[in-house]
């Protein structure tokens, strides 16, 4: 398709949009009266106007039917969680089986890595990539230590090429390989927070599998983003928040992936609780646990209900529009804005360095912009001027256009503030 930089141009995009309507499904924040531009759905999505109904639906069953809303709401508490899976695992590319939504994201990879990472006799490091988001690195850091190993020896830095923004595949297999039977676990997030860099996880799972070490993903950057194949990549475990693309509200629920080959098993490494326990025995209070045979054996505490909610909610929209269709959109308003920003950059006496990848197999949704010559008063412009967008330093912003709310007319008129901003010069 030939872009054009023009209003009318971008007008025409939004009208042959599919999922046009989905944008008057959310709520925006207004800056002087009117609805910003939103590009941090890869922080923080926007609430789905559903959401409050799904919430009120709690609230009022807790008042009217108090502790019998376990059994007796519309959406018994009970099994509330049990109702994302099978949405979940259209997303995330798995057997609804393999699904279970619990707790946090951090917290999840802390339980999770109970069972998977198991360090013995010479396997006992961990593979993963450098300057991995700074949560990742203290779970870390706290779990070699926990099992009595020095992280300056047991955690191994997938690095970066001198002067190069992302990764390359073959360095990441080429330092598997080096590792090999030394590796224990290989644990990376799936799609780079800073440059927004799609890893090859098929690959990766595969060669990790061949040396030995359980592989799995931190995708709280990929769920609700990009094509995923959990299931067929043989990915043993995988782990992702709810409040970015999947718009379920800050800090809430995380979701859970583990491959059925682990399941049905009692004596598989795990921390424990009773609501991992089987459902019809569940209130026997037996003293002995026996495990849901799925992903929901991993469960511990009965499931917090006012925060599944809006996660439900945003699920509903998910499996109504489905992630081929936001795919789609995704690629063309992504592409679209990087052929805005190249043609600010070539108007003003600026420079502009995308540091994601080009390659529409290595991105998803986000586009990093390395700002050349400008600096933090140039951000602080955009969010005066209602372009919500964030800051990372040393000099980059994240754009995420996410296709369910954002506008090919969003994209001309943030590169039009853009163009503002750094004309004039006494920006802020």
């Amino acid at each position: 398709m030939q872009f054009e930089n023009s209003k009318e141009f971008a007008q025409k995009l939004d009208q042959q949009d599919s999922l046009k309507s989905y944008r008057e499904q959310f709520l925006f924040p207004k800056v002087d009266g009117k609805e910003v531009i939103y590009f941090t759905g890869n922080s923080l999505g926007l609430q789905p106007k559903n959401t409050k109904k799904y919430v009120d639906e709690v609230m009022n069953d807790w008042a009217e039917l108090a502790v019998e809303g376990h059994f007796y709401a519309d959406k018994p508490w009970w099994d509330y969680h049990e109702r994302m899976a099978k949405p979940l695992s259209k997303i995330v590319g798995a057997k609804s089986s393999e699904i279970t939504v619990m707790n946090t994201l951090t917290v999840n990879l802390h339980l999770l890595m109970v069972s998977f990472y198991r360090p013995q006799g010479k396997r006992y490091k961990i593979i993963c990539e450098e300057k991995a988001f700074p949560s990742d690195q203290y779970m870390l850091q706290s779990q070699v230590r926990f099992h009595g190993y020095d992280p300056d020896d047991a955690i191994v830095e997938i690095k970066k090429r001198k002067g190069e923004h992302n990764f390359r595949l073959e360095d990441i297999l080429s330092t598997i390989k080096s590792v090999g039977d030394e590796c224990a676990l290989i644990l990376i997030g799936g799609v780079n927070y800073y440059t927004g860099q799609v890893f090859d996880m098929k690959t990766i799972t595969k060669v990790g599998h061949d040396v030995g070490a359980f592989v799995g993903w931190d995708l709280a950057h990929g769920a609700g983003n990009i094509e995923l194949k959990l299931h067929d990549w043989n990915v043993d475990f995988a782990s992702w928040c709810s409040y970015k693309y999947m718009n379920s509200g800050p800090g809430n629920a995380s979701g859970c992936f583990v491959h059925e080959r682990f399941h049905n098993k009692k004596d598989i490494p795990r921390f424990e609780g009773w609501w991992g326990t089987k459902r019809e025995s569940r209130f026997l209070m037996k003293p002995e646990f026996e495990p849901m045979p799925n992903a929901d054996a991993w469960q511990l505490s009965n499931a917090p209900i006012l925060s599944l909610a809006p996660y439900l909610a945003s699920l509903e929209l998910f499996d109504e529009v489905g992630m081929d269709a936001l795919i789609k959109k995704r690629n063309l308003i992504v592409a679209y804005l990087e052929f805005v920003l190249k043609s600010i950059d070539a108007e003003v006496e600026s420079t502009f360095e995308i540091i994601t990848p080009s390659s529409q197999e290595e991105r998803g949704t986000q586009l990093s912009v390395f700002l050349h010559g400008e600096g933090r008063k140039l951000f602080d412009y955009l969010m005066k001027n209602g372009v919500i967008t964030d800051w990372r330093e040393p000099n980059v912003i994240r754009l995420a256009p996410a296709p369910f709310y954002c506008s090919y007319q969003d994209m001309y008129e943030f590169g039009q503030i853009l163009k503002k901003g750094i004309l004039q010069k006494s920006v802020g």
